[in-house]
């Protein structure tokens, strides 16, 4: 299965870092070993410019950062089919989807496909007009 889920019903694990939680895929699935899991890691969080929160925890992370962490965890999945299951319930700062975008396009060669599960009230967050006619 290559499913890449981000969604607040499959969070971080709180004992790992920021570092850890994204080396576990590779470490995983393709039986990387930690070093180099690791080093991966880190070479993601630089396309983000976030090398500095490698260390930190979960709960000590602000929702844009726990946001892309998610996000780099699920694209270790080699060619993820990436889904985001309602981003503003994790995004709660955001009130458009312009950060998601430039997190999603910062990683393009990793993404096969991207699904967007939300709920019909938020569409004007995505720029999505109610295209019914009177």
């Amino acid at each position: 299965m290559r499913l890449g889920l981000v969604s607040q019903e499959t969070p971080l694990i709180s004992n790992l870092s920021v570092e850890g939680n994204i080396a576990l895929i590779p470490q995983y699935h393709q039986n990387m070993p930690w070093p180099e899991a690791k080093a991966l890691a880190g070479r993601l969080l630089q396309r983000l410019e976030l090398t500095s929160i490698a260390e930190k925890r979960n709960p000590a992370l602000t929702p844009e950062e726990r946001f892309c962490v998610m996000v780099l965890r699920a694209v270790m999945v080699r060619d993820a089919v990436l889904v985001l299951d309602r981003p503003f319930g994790i995004l709660t700062n955001q009130g458009d989807d312009r950060f998601l975008r430039k997190v999603l396009r910062r990683f393009d060669d990793l993404i096969a496909e991207t699904h967007i599960f939300d709920y019909t009230w938020e569409k004007e967050r995505y720029g999505v007009a109610d295209d019914a006619q009177d």
